[in-house]
């Protein structure tokens, strides 16, 4: 990772971690949510605005990339960078 990507994502949000961590699997960005409301009881809930920025920002940095489309939504999955 260079130094550019470890001075915004080191260290990463709480959001940013659990994005990542769902992404494991390809997934969209609603069921990303719903994964983590799930995960952690409610505690955490990202918002639309939240998910959709925080995924097009990780797409353009290289975290994640996109999938496939399914069903009209876009499915992403980690990279190795991620």
């Amino acid at each position: 990772m260079d130094d550019k990507l470890k001075r915004i994502y080191v260290p990463m949000t709480e959001s940013g971690f659990y994005i990542l961590f769902c992404l494991r699997q390809p997934q969209h960005g609603y069921g990303i949510s719903q994964k983590v409301r799930e995960m952690t009881g409610g505690a955490l809930v990202i918002s639309a605005g939240t998910m959709y920025g925080t995924l097009s920002k990780m797409e353009k940095d290289g975290l994640i990339a996109f999938y496939k489309e399914e069903e009209k939504r876009k499915l992403y999955r980690i990279t190795a960078l991620g």
